[in-house]
């Protein structure tokens, strides 16, 4: 079974760092895309950066590019999410998720862990 756990969230301030992680099992983890998404109460979850299986491409929503970073490690089945000067509005929960291809899954999300950035 698809399970992802994700860890690491906390409070933090404004200009703050802070680095996800998230485990995934279940399935053969070198195969597929990760992806990070995020979700504030009552809007809907947006996918902030993604990692390829092969040649690990990284692409980024124009609202974290150039503040975080994605990387995975196949051996430990796990991708990270390293974030940096954070701002107020970077506060939500944050999930992983696999895709394949260009299809992204919508199934089997984890609990997430959630970023609090406030002073």
């Amino acid at each position: 079974q698809v399970h992802f756990v994700e860890s690491g969230g906390d409070l933090v301030q404004p200009g703050g760092s802070l680095r996800l992680s998230c485990a995934a099992s279940g399935y053969i983890f070198d195969n597929y895309n990760m992806a990070w998404y995020r979700q504030v109460q009552g809007n809907q979850r947006e996918r902030v950066a993604t990692i390829t299986s092969g040649v690990r491409q990284t692409l980024y929503a124009d609202s974290v590019k150039g503040r975080f970073t994605i990387s995975r490690d196949n051996a430990k089945k796990t991708v990270y999410l390293q974030m940096n000067s954070l701002k107020p509005e970077d506060t939500a929960v944050y999930y992983c998720n696999r895709g394949y291809g260009k299809v992204w899954s919508d199934e089997n999300w984890g609990q997430g862990t959630q970023v609090t950035v406030s002073s």
